[in-house]
């Protein structure tokens, strides 16, 4: 076990120095002037703009600013913005955990539909509700985030007035952050009706954010199910005369589980990234959206180090299903 955990973990170093190079090119790519979208309209002379550019490090070589970012990454320092001036790093975990409660409840959602789907699409194979839940399940996969999310809002917001458009909570409310996620700051709070607000804003960027979660979800879960339920151990159990609740549920689902959970975990990448299009959409104050917004500023400190926490975080939870799977699947580890 310890040789696979040690194998694992020798693949994130070249993967996080890729990870550095993609971060640090990739804003650098967009074009447009930091300083002189800083200024903005007013100008600035000449003199003053070399000046910044030699402040922020930017007049100099892109691999001498390169390995000056790695190294500061290596020492635990992302920079500071460039727009607000505070340490990136504080940024992001005040910003984190929006993005983690609308992911939260985005992946419950996922496997909370997505499950059961695939199991009743594998066990009733061939009949209406499998080639309906299926269809439905590409569909959802194929849709992009921004059109769903867009349709979502139009539906339930716009004609049938049953959600809010955009944002955590309604301005009415002030709630004081104690855990940065806003249902349970809603519960220790004495505001009325806070809680229901909030909820009420979470919905729909649930329901856009996961449905692509979800349908991955369903068809492994299908695909897993209708290769267990050939396997003999499972014929034997049915030969014994046992109720098919207890062949499908303790039999076939407990072995049909393993690929399904090394995808579940797999979605939290995909999550991260669809959050990035579906707070800027809900106006949801997470770090998709300041991303977003710290691309439009060309603000490189905080576009390099929001995409290399981002990335270690889905590093890290690839890490973990690896060590699960590993437990649960010995033949894994054993793998040469």
């Amino acid at each position: 076990m310890l040789r696979f955990i040690l194998s694992r973990l020798g693949l994130l170093i070249p993967t996080f120095l890729g990870v550095t190079v993609i971060a640090f090119s990739f804003i650098r790519l967009v074009p447009g002037d930091p300083i002189e979208l800083l200024i903005g309209e007013r100008g600035i002379d000449p003199e003053r703009h070399a000046y910044l550019l030699h402040e922020m490090g930017l007049d100099l070589p892109w691999y001498v600013q390169y390995f000056d970012f790695l190294g500061d990454v290596l020492q635990g320092d992302l920079g500071r913005s460039i727009v607000t001036k505070q340490p990136v790093f504080l940024e992001f975990l005040e910003l984190f955990p929006a993005t983690l409660e609308l992911s939260i409840f985005a992946l419950t959602f996922a496997v909370l539909i997505g499950l059961p789907i695939g199991i009743l699409a594998g066990v009733k194979r061939g009949t209406v509700f499998d080639h309906a839940s299926m269809t439905l399940s590409l569909t959802g996969f194929s849709m992009p985030i921004f059109w769903w999310a867009l349709l979502l809002i139009i539906f339930f917001s716009g004609v049938l007035k049953w959600t809010p458009v955009s944002g955590r909570i309604d301005v009415l409310f002030y709630v004081e952050p104690v855990t940065g996620l806003m249902l349970i700051d809603t519960l220790l709070s004495d505001e009325e009706g806070a809680f229901r607000s909030a909820l009420s804003h979470l919905i729909l960027p649930t329901v856009a954010l996961g449905t692509i979660p979800m349908a991955v979800i369903a068809r492994q879960t299908r695909s897993a199910m209708l290769e267990v339920l050939n396997e003999d151990y499972v014929r034997t159990a049915r030969a014994k005369g046992l109720p098919p609740g207890r062949v499908i549920g303790l039999h076939a689902l407990r072995n049909a589980l393993i690929p399904v959970v090394t995808v579940i975990g797999l979605q939290i990448g995909v999550l991260l990234a669809g959050a990035i299009l579906t707070e800027t959409i809900f106006a949801w104050p997470g770090i998709g959206k300041w991303l977003v917004d710290s691309i439009s500023r060309r603000d490189y400190p905080s576009v390099q180090g929001g995409l290399l926490l981002i990335a270690l975080l889905v590093m890290t939870v690839n890490l973990i299903v690896d060590l699960l799977y590993g437990l649960i699947n010995p033949r894994i580890r054993h793998a040469r």
